[in-house]
């Protein structure tokens, strides 16, 4: 579907004054990057030293962006903010070491108007941002009701099943009262598929035909490519495989961020649903294999994902890698483009460029923001938040909602507190954080002291192992914005 470039006018009242929710209860480990990206010295998560986007240093192209940066509305109005207003406003925040190579861009929401920035054009490493452009591009090309489906079918023999991985890495095999995302319970529209309901529709298909033993195969054939992106670590993201239950975590309950995965996630699954349909009275003869389901086997029984737009919320929300890069395979199925890591990172691009969104510079590996390899400018990023927020797009509407609380949910629970020097700004900024070795970015909205709801993405380069006086500086930047009535 093509977006027009429309206007990012307040529409809704919780884009103007997002209320503050729960905070997690876990927190976040010191020794952790404030989306999940550990922060070992000067790597680059792994284990590589100083990577690729540290070598490519302040060495990017400035790319043009023509026209405005949101599309124009009326200006005539007493609160739109000037850029030489919201310029002497931030002072000398912007100068701060601790930022290193700054680039940014802010823009008047209402109007589109590009207000202030530096380096505003040029491409600089995205890290968790990236997930922005995946969600962006997801909720443009999948209809609104778009579940991910993981089925059983009939087997290749009598007397043998399937259970085909249809792309959900949320299917869980915890019970739904001890299921937390983001240390907070599920209701029941966010509530992933759960791996013992497809067992017991499974083993009622099974008992209706007269079966009670079955031998059991699983298919993974959906995707293509490596199981693990060159740059990803292991850690902060699994293998990608269609089929997984609980992300591969071998421990579903730990609130870890980066906890102990799978070495063979869909053999996990396999094995987890093995065990449920032994609970429901139908004995699996031998070891699960990996085969693939036959072309038009009947369907015995399936369970399907949240709708994309909670996906995409929870996505954001916690900055979870695994669900990222499941929704850009999503994207490149929608797309007839190949279920792999190259394929939905020419998918999303593709769909972006599609919808007006400016692609100039921007290089995209992953979905996930991962990989240093990734490039976006700022002036992207306040693109992409504009379509997002603006009412002529509500079917972007989760982009937005997803967004952490400054001080409040997900990876921001812990950021704009009273010792950062920005506890005014808590509450009143929803932004997307992103965390690589000597990079930290936030992009995302604020309101200012008029209510006037500005868009913004700030984007550092460090040569500090320690990302804490950096986060804390980009949290002044925006906390002067947000005080501004510029």
């Amino acid at each position: 579907m093509a977006l027009a470039a429309g206007v990012l006018t307040v529409a809704d009242p919780a884009l103007a004054q997002p209320s503050p929710g729960p905070g997690r209860p876990d927190g976040h480990s010191s020794k952790r990057a404030d989306d999940g990206h550990h922060q070992n010295g000067g790597g680059n998560g792994n284990g590589n030293g100083n990577g690729n986007g540290e070598r490519r240093g302040n060495r990017h192209r400035a790319v043009p962006v023509k026209g405005p940066v949101l599309s124009a509305g009326d200006a005539k109005d007493s609160h739109a903010p000037t850029g030489t207003g919201l310029r002497s406003a931030l002072g000398a925040t912007l100068q701060d070491k601790s930022l290193g190579t700054l680039n940014y861009a802010v823009a008047d929401a209402a109007t589109g108007e590009f207000l202030v920035g530096a380096n505003e054009n040029t491409p600089a490493t995205p890290a968790s941002t990236t997930k922005l452009a995946t969600a962006v591009a997801a909720l443009s090309l999948l209809p609104a009701g778009h579940r991910i489906a993981t089925t059983v079918v009939q087997g290749a023999t009598p007397g043998e099943i399937t259970l085909v991985g249809g792309g959900d890495p949320t299917v869980t095999a915890l019970p739904v009262d001890q299921i937390r995302i983001g240390g907070a319970p599920v209701d029941v529209d966010s509530a992933p598929a759960s791996m013992a309901d497809l067992a017991r529709r499974t083993a009622a298909a099974l008992k209706a035909a007269g079966t009670t033993g079955v031998k059991l195969s699983y298919d993974t054939s959906l995707y293509s490519g490596p199981l693990l992106h060159k740059e990803h670590d292991g850690t902060n993201i699994g293998a990608v495989t269609p089929l997984m239950v609980d992300e591969g975590r071998i421990d579903p309950r730990s609130p870890d961020e980066a906890p102990a995965r799978a070495f063979d996630p869909a053999g996990q699954a396999a094995e987890s649903f093995i065990g449920f349909l032994k609970a429901e009275g139908i004995t699996v003869q031998g070891k699960a294999a990996q085969a693939t389901a036959p072309a038009g086997a009947k369907e015995l029984a399936r369970v399907e994902s949240p709708a994309v737009g909670r996906l995409v919320e929870r996505m954001l929300t916690t900055s979870d890698n695994q669900l990222a890069e499941a929704v850009a395979r999503q994207v490149a199925l929608a797309a007839k483009q190949p279920a792999s890591f190259e394929g939905g990172a020419a998918a999303v691009t593709a769909e972006l460029t599609k919808v007006g969104v400016p692609m100039n510079g921007v290089v995209l590996t992953d979905g996930s923001g991962l990989a240093s390899a990734n490039l976006i400018p700022p002036l992207t990023l306040v693109k992409l938040l504009g379509q997002a927020a603006s009412p002529q797009h509500p079917e972007l509407r989760p982009v937005i909602t997803g967004l952490p609380i400054a001080g409040f949910t997900g990876t921001l629970v812990s950021r704009f507190g009273a010792k950062s020097g920005a506890g005014e700004a808590a509450g009143i900024v929803r932004a997307k954080t992103g965390s690589l070795s000597n990079v930290n970015t936030l992009a995302g909205t604020v309101v200012d002291s008029d209510g006037r709801v500005l868009v913004f993405a700030l984007m550092t380069r460090t040569t500090s192992p320690d990302p804490f006086p950096t986060r804390a500086a980009i949290d002044r930047i925006v906390a002067k914005i947000a005080a501004c009535g510029c």
